[in-house]
């Protein structure tokens, strides 16, 4: 079974920084997959913010986020991180990490237009003014 826990939620004022974390089943690690993290508040669409390959040697950023916030990987450790600077209220959300297969069809990637599979219950980013 896959399961995918977040940590490292919390609040925080504007300017200030957090690390999310995302510990993953060994499933995820042993067969290559792409992980990702999202994100969602209440009445909104859910945004995808970030995803890295499965060698950590390839990452993606949405506009909103690029320069501020950084994905990486341990997969020695089965652990997701995003490491997120320069917090605006508007990065308040609840955070969800996702996981999907690296390689369908003979495609390769791990972009934002990936259909994300499997996904973690979230923790809550809060950011003050």
């Amino acid at each position: 079974q896959v399961q995918l826990v977040e940590s490292g939620g919390g609040s925080v004022q504007a300017g200030g920084s957090l690390r999310l974390s995302c510990v993953g089943s060994g499933y995820i690690y042993s067969i290559a997959h792409c992980m990702g993290w999202f994100r969602q508040g209440p009445g909104k669409d859910r945004e995808w913010v970030a995803s890295i390959n499965p060698y950590g040697d390839s990452t993606y950023y949405s506009d909103s986020v690029k320069g501020r916030f950084t994905i990486s990987r341990d997969n020695s450790k089965n652990t997701l991180h995003l490491h997120m600077n320069s917090l605006k209220p508007e990065d308040t959300d609840m955070y969800f990490c996702a996981a999907v297969r690296w390689c369908v069809d003979g495609t390769c990637y791990c972009g934002s237009s990936r259909n994300f599979q499997y996904w973690g219950q979230g923790t809550q980013v809060t950011v003050s003014s």
